[in-house]
């Protein structure tokens, strides 16, 4: 749920904190969001009601503490860099090691999004002219497409020159997802009238948010957790009640399978590809400042490599998207390795090497906990390659894995 939060955690760009409250919250609600919330009725349909709600309050209060070992660590030596507080803890390894995770962590999660751009917007496209069929017309190819949306819409927006700027289309993506829960409990009600019934990125907006301290970053994100906290539990809920059993791993197919043509549904689908598209610009300002971490410490803000940067990214993952399909198979082995180093075991690991052991012993409470707290990182890191091994072992998925 929670890989796209993993990533937007740890972004510094170096500006006087110019972003407003109620934009950071948008940016990082935005970050959390991720297309994962698309799976999560299928997730309830397989744990229940009960387990599905104790997972997601659990997952919550982690991303929060999390959230609270990064702003901590970063407190103490002045630092809002996540590949700096690796500097600080590790030396250069540590810094090379946690921008290289950044990188493909991110690079993983803009060729996840731009995957359903190709896979959907043609669907969309197809049933709006309310064609049965891909009739295979260029404007149906989701190649084409996603190359036309990478040059007019995502690589424009990931020239913006800071974070902050983003969230006005962040916001924009949040309506469109809001439009999407409404319309999923609209559906439910009509479908069964007698039941009325988701961190790289916090660094960043720190540092861009105005009158930023620690206690104002932590409300931003506490509140972005508790609005996707919402969302992601009403949504599940919804589509988990319209369909039970029936619902399928993305909840979108499920609704097309009903009535492909429904003018409602069609402009769900349409809604949820805007929001997807909105948040890929979003994902790559941590790529960004990883590359410029380690090729370009130190350097002055310079136009010609903040441009070339985002261009190569933005090229990088097209080339992935239409040329190797086979790639969401392979980032799905490194979002099981690369989603708990983010969220779990480096920043439990960074706050123990950066809190000095004259405020905070070794064996104290705050210093066992991040401890537990790496440890569980490496158990859910453990469990998920498991699953993913024993998929393509067996070339069947577990259910309970998903």
């Amino acid at each position: 749920i929670n890989n796209t939060f993993a990533s937007f955690v740890f972004l510094l760009l170096k500006f006087e904190g110019k972003t407003s409250f109620g934009m950071s919250i948008f940016n990082l609600s935005n970050a959390i969001m991720g297309s994962g919330i698309l799976g999560l009725a299928f997730a309830m349909s397989n744990t229940g009601i009960v387990l599905f709600i104790i997972l997601l309050v659990s997952i919550a209060i982690l991303s929060a503490y999390s959230i609270h070992l990064l702003l901590r660590s970063a407190g103490i030596v002045g630092i809002r860099a996540y590949e700096q507080l690796g500097s600080h803890a590790f030396g250069n390894p540590g810094k090379v090691l946690a921008a290289c995770i950044i990188t493909v962590h991110n690079i993983g999660a803009m060729s996840s999004y731009l995957f359903i751009v190709k896979s959907e917007l043609p669907l969309v496209i197809q049933a709006f002219l309310g064609e049965h069929a891909n009739t295979g017309e260029w404007f149906m190819n989701g190649n084409y497409l996603i190359i036309i949306v990478s040059a007019v819409i995502i690589f424009p927006l990931a020239l913006m020159k800071r974070l902050g700027y983003l969230g006005y289309t962040s916001g924009f993506s949040l309506s469109c997802m809001v439009f999407f829960l409404i319309s999923v409990s609209y559906i439910q009600k009509i479908q069964h009238p007698l039941i009325h019934r988701q961190l790289t990125e916090v660094l960043p907006i720190y540092t861009e948010l105005r009158n930023a301290t620690k206690k104002r970053m932590q409300t931003v994100a506490n509140i972005s957790i508790l609005a996707m906290f919402v969302m992601y539990l009403l949504t599940a809920l919804f589509g988990y009640l319209t369909f039970y059993s029936g619902v399928e791993s993305e909840l979108l197919h499920t609704y097309v399978r009903v009535d492909p043509l429904d003018v409602l549904i069609l402009c769900v689908r349409l809604a949820v590809l805007v929001a997807v598209i909105l948040t890929v610009p979003v994902v790559l300002f941590p790529i960004r400042r990883a590359v410029l971490q380690i090729l370009f410490y130190d350097k002055p803000f310079h136009w010609a490599r903040h441009i070339g940067i985002a261009f190569a990214l933005v090229f990088l993952v097209n080339v992935l998207v239409i040329f190797v399909p086979s790639m969401k198979d392979i980032f799905g082995l490194i979002g099981a390795t690369s989603a708990p180093s983010l969220i779990f075991i480096l920043p439990g690991i960074f706050y123990i090497r950066i809190v000095p052991e004259e405020q905070e012993p070794l064996k104290s409470r705050p210093k066992i906990q991040a401890a537990c707290f790496t440890i569980l990182g490496f158990i859910f890191m453990v469990m998920s390659l498991s699953f993913i091994i024993i998929d393509w072992a067996t070339g069947q998925p577990i259910k309970g894995g998903h």
